[in-house]
């Protein structure tokens, strides 16, 4: 196909609803299949497109797919409650809407889907075509080229493309604004932080819809530059072991914080890290009343300097007395001066979301779904492992202890996994909780340990004596029900070079070697030399859209792998 000279688009329209595309030159394109669409993306990167996303694409139409059989049943049991208790101040019957099972829109105005940043309109084609009852799907953009070449894929994936999906040249943020309360859906997935959208998003939303936000700012989130942080999320992060969940709860925050002004409120039910982003799938609701929660969900983090250990002080509390409820500041402080296990200061981050980030309930239909349809997934390994860790989270106990860095502070010989799991349950805790005294009665018993200076956190900790008496008997609950029926739960990346890619525009060059692989940097200067060679322009379009998998057998100068290979691995 991409070596014929024929071109398309000034034919005419083919079926009814077709966008009208500018004529264009089938050479100048690769054909890109994912899921049930196939779009054609141009060599020169004109328009963004990142292959790592089909993890976040297919992850999100899992959860629209959970969704949308939600929202009908929860449609069906209101038409049961309004059958059983009739009209308030009238006797005339209810009459049921017609094709209640084809329609999940709460009112007539609803447009189903808004994909607020379409760029080639991949995941709003792959919405279309592969999610049944999604209704009209609108995507906006403010580029011309993104919008051409969405309209132009639109058309090239026939007619239920054409029939759904609406491609508009428009402000995401304007369209949003001035169409409250309209969509069921709404996505959020920029190239970066998603935070100047989240005002008009969330109005956007109507009672009980969804929206779906994808951040890509990891070094912001994570604590690289918390002062950035703090102005584009109103949360300032802290860098400890727990940074992706923290960036996480960050996010929410954030969105929460947006919805309480126009008095309404969000709730979690999935929220991953996947790659090199986070992705929350929240559903937004309007009360004047439940916004007063909003307090009680919020905590400030201060996490100890020396020993990583952590404490959540809540921003708000309630006092019941009768019928009424008061809503009054939370208690504190919660830590003293210096950490009780080691005598060091305190960093203090947040606010974060301290409630639950996932609903279990959601995260099982969802892992069902997927595992009952796999072929329909070309990332369901990847996505069904993450969803199987999530699965088996505590819901209510925000951010973790990591072990290994534990015992890099008492500088001891790590104790394996199962054992230590086995220690903290037998001594009647969940996992999360009580971890410094289990693992200083495994260490100081059981195994020698470096000698540190006195004043350093180890020693300080290591002069105490435990709490517990550690028994390490094999608990039953020691493995997980993954590890238990060894289902994979984290996966390695299936190819080199699995990340972030060039931002749509920029000039490819060496220092993209990183994102893309030296071959791919390779084949543009060749491309660049000799652009009339068909068989260089295939090449390098397949090694810009990441297609091009890393052939091992090519030499390459070792300093230039080596150098290769960190970049990598620091992604």
């Amino acid at each position: 196909m991409a070596g014929s000279d024929e071109k398309i688009g000034d034919e005419e329209k083919h079926h009814t609803g077709a966008p009208v595309v500018a004529p264009f030159d089938l050479n100048d394109f690769t054909v890109i299949k994912e899921g049930e669409a196939e779009i054609l993306m141009h060599v020169k990167n004109e328009v963004f497109y990142n292959k790592t996303q089909v993890n976040n694409r297919d992850m999100s139409i899992a959860v629209l797919r959970t969704f949308i059989s939600k929202r009908k049943e929860e449609h069906e049991a209101m038409l049961s409650r309004k059958r059983k208790t009739g009209p308030k101040d009238s006797g005339e019957p209810i009459v049921e809407p017609e094709s209640l099972t084809d329609n999940v829109m709460h009112d007539e105005k609803s447009n189903g889907e808004c994909e607020a940043l379409s760029a080639s309109g991949l995941r709003a084609i792959r919405y279309a075509r592969e999610v049944d009852g999604i209704g009209q799907v609108v995507a906006l953009d403010n580029d011309k080229v993104s919008v051409e070449s969405c309209r132009r894929n639109i058309k090239f994936n026939g007619s239920v493309a054409c029939s759904k999906v609406e491609s508009n040249l428009a402000d995401a943020r304007v369209y949003m604004l001035t169409h409250p309360k309209e969509f069921d859906v709404v996505d959020l997935d920029p190239y970066g932080s998603p935070s100047v959208f989240l005002d008009s998003a969330v109005q956007s939303v109507v009672d009980g819809g969804i929206l779906m936000c994808t951040a890509t700012d990891m070094a912001v989130l994570c604590g690289g530059n918390g002062e950035v942080c703090y102005s584009k999320y109103g949360s300032y992060p802290l860098r400890g072991k727990y940074c992706h969940e923290m960036a996480l709860r960050i996010l929410l925050a954030c969105i929460e914080s947006h919805a309480n002004r126009y008095k309404r409120y969000i709730v979690p039910v999935l929220s991953v890290q996947m790659d090199f982003y986070v992705r929350v799938f929240v559903r937004i609701y309007t009360s004047a009343s439940a916004m007063k929660n909003t307090p009680l969900k919020l905590s400030y983090v201060y996490q100890c300097t020396g020993c990583d250990s952590f404490h959540l002080q809540p921003i708000g509390r309630t006092v019941s007395k009768n019928t009424s409820v008061r809503y009054l500041p939370g208690f504190g402080p919660v830590v003293a001066q210096e950490c009780s296990d080691c005598g060091k200061k305190y960093n203090m981050g947040g606010p974060i979301w301290s409630a639950p980030i996932h609903d279990l309930e959601w995260v099982t239909s969802i892992l069902a779904d997927v595992k009952s349809m796999k072929d329909r997934y070309p990332a369901f390994g990847r996505i069904s492992a993450v969803l199987t860790t999530i699965s088996e989270e505590l819901p209510d106990v925000p951010l973790f202890l990591s072990l290994h860095n534990l015992c890099a502070t008492l500088k001891c010989t790590s104790p394996s996994a199962v054992i230590f799991r086995s220690a903290v349950i037998n001594a009647g805790y969940r996992i999360s909780e009580v971890i410094i005294n289990v693992d200083v009665g495994v260490e100081v018993k059981n195994h020698p340990v470096k000698a540190q200076p006195p004043d350093q956190a180890g020693s300080v900790i290591l002069a105490k004596e435990p709490d517990l008496q550690a028994n390490f008997a094999r608990a039953v609950a020691s493995l997980s029900k993954a590890q238990a029926k060894k289902v994979a739960r984290f996966l390695p990346n299936p190819e080199r070079y699995w990340g972030p890619k060039v931002r749509a525009g920029r000039q490819i060059t060496s220092k993209h070697v990183s994102l893309l692989g030296a071959e791919a940097i390779n084949g543009m200067h060749n491309h660049d030399q000799n652009e009339e060679e068909p068989s260089l322009v295939g090449a390098a379009a397949e090694a810009i859209n990441g297609m091009h998998s890393h052939d091992e057998s090519e030499e390459e100068p070792s300093s230039k792998r080596k150098k290769t290979e960190e970049s990598t691995s620091n992604l």
